[in-house]
């Protein structure tokens, strides 16, 4: 008897609208019509010489703030793709919202009130904020809802959140430096007494930083969000909108502190902006630092099942032994492996943290799929990257220290595994019991056609180099076939 098939054999295809190419060719020209309404309308205020002006002040920073926000973003680096979309998004797209929104309140405050000074003041205080806050946090719920993957924790939302606002104040600073430049053609003024070098000082050099810290507070809710379980719907809806309400008030405050006297900009400035952005900045480099022990805590699981070498998940849980893998690469084989090697590192940290997910039941339906893809990445390159990993872990290894007189036979402290906190093994230099054969570093780059012969080997062995890399190991382990739990370890290859 013939049965039908569990799943049709020719799925529908999706709507046209369902497509990628046409989301982005949408997106694209969104931005870009955008892009081209806020250049007309900013040249419009400031004039063809002032725009220049202005353009070429407000991009000194942006480099700066790009670089900070991508070395907190080192341990599981997100897509350049995103990071352009966040600051496109910021520089056009939100930038025009509040240029227009901002100008159509302040006209309509100032006709019903008819007092046009304490319309541009109420404007500044309480339009501008909530305006521009959630124009900006557009784009990080847009990443949030389309690019989850890459979008996991605090420090994604930090980095969204930031690059966006980057890229608004980018804008926002070619209007006042471009309109600042006007002024002093109009008066003559020029040098360090000129509204532009005052311009300059204030929100070029004392307070690059504004934007971003406004914004970022939203990027918290919604990094905090993700880290929410399924169950918590509630919780994952008002903690955004809660960092948006606390960016909304630290907004109004840092626009409103020059209604608080002479000397109100720098006391809000040394009083408020400052320990905030001390506080917050320690708060990422926590959670970067948590987010490198996931990946030591997470990767043993798959050294016990034969994807991992034992000594990777403490070398890829350092910044300097990862930073050391590509330097090695680098030199021995080329950028094309030291840009392996990277790849092999955040592939890895995403698998250290998608298992992280799973045992916490926040991982979605897609776990094992994911999870095979990140393994046949990482296999794909273990060639390439082991060679440089295994420099980087004998480079950063503690050295060795010999054992008290009278505490244990000789050798029992051989290793350093008492270090990490587990017994001393063949591996206990990496914390990992010992197998048959083990594992041992692959052999150095000297047939990948560079031109770059083998290192000689050393004059002296450590005691704590494992043993030579078994036949039987070079063969693919088997897949994982169930979520993790928090008591049972990955099933070990056979």
């Amino acid at each position: 008897m013939a049965t039908c098939p569990p799943y049709p054999t020719n799925p529908p295809r999706p709507h046209w609208w369902q497509r990628g190419w046409v989301r982005y060719g949408a997106l694209t020209t969104l931005l870009a019509i955008s892009g081209l309404v806020i250049l007309a309308l900013v040249r419009e205020q400031t004039g063809t010489q002032g725009f220049l002006v202005g353009l070429g002040l407000a991009v000194l920073p942006v480099p700066l703030l790009i670089a900070a926000f991508r070395w907190l973003d080192r341990v599981e680096p997100g897509p350049w793709r995103n990071l352009v979309f966040c600051f496109a998004w910021g520089a056009c797209a939100a930038a025009l919202i509040a240029i227009i929104a901002n100008s159509f309140a302040t006209r309509w405050i100032a006709t019903a009130t008819a007092d046009p000074a304490g319309a541009d003041t109420l404007g500044a205080t309480v339009i501008a904020p909530v305006v521009e806050e959630s124009a900006k946090a557009a784009a990080v719920l847009l990443v949030f809802l389309f690019r989850r993957r890459d979008f996991t924790g605090i420090v994604d939302g930090v980095v969204t959140a930031g690059v966006t606002a980057t890229g608004f104040a980018f804008t926002e600073n070619i209007l006042y430096l471009g309109n600042a430049f006007g002024a002093d053609q109009l008066t003559g003024d020029s040098g360090f007494a000129s509204v532009t070098a005052a311009t300059f000082f204030v929100r070029v050099v004392m307070s690059p930083f504004a934007h971003p810290l406004f914004t970022v507070l939203t990027g918290i809710g919604f990094g905090i969000a993700a880290l929410s379980t399924g169950r918590h719907h509630l919780r994952r809806a008002l903690l955004p909108l809660a960092g948006l309400l606390l960016a909304m008030g630290m907004h109004a405050l840092w626009n409103g502190s020059a209604a608080f006297g002479e000397y109100g900009f720098l006391a809000v400035y040394g009083a408020f902006m400052v320990p905030c952005f001390g506080l917050l900045t320690w708060l990422v480099i926590w959670t970067r630092q948590r987010e490198l022990r996931t990946v030591r805590e997470e990767l043993p699981a798959y050294v016990m099942a034969g994807w991992l070498a034992p000594a990777e998940p403490h070398t890829l849980a350092s910044m300097h032994a990862r930073r050391l893998a590509r330097q090695y690469a680098r030199r021995h084989a080329g950028k094309q492996a030291a840009r392996a090697v990277a790849q092999y590192e955040a592939y890895a940290t995403s698998l250290a943290f998608l298992r992280q997910r799973g045992r916490k039941g926040r991982a979605g339906p897609d776990f094992a799929v994911r999870e095979r893809e990140l393994l046949d990445a990482l296999w794909h390159r273990r060639d390439v990257a082991r060679p440089a990993l295994d420099h980087a872990a004998r480079a950063t290894a503690p050295p060795p220290v010999a054992p008290w007189p009278g505490y244990g036979t000789p050798g029992s402290h051989a290793g350093y595994g008492y270090g990490y906190g587990y017994a001393a093994a063949a591996y206990a230099g990496y914390g990992y019991a010992a197998r048959p054969g083990g594992f041992a570093p692959v052999a150095p780059y000297g047939g990948y056609g560079h031109g770059h012969p083998a290192p000689a080997a050393p004059a002296f062995t450590p005691a704590w180099v494992p043993a030579p890399f078994p036949a039987h190991a070079r063969s693919r382990p088997a897949y994982p076939s169930a979520h993790p739990a928090p008591h049972q370890p990955l099933p070990r290859r056979p």
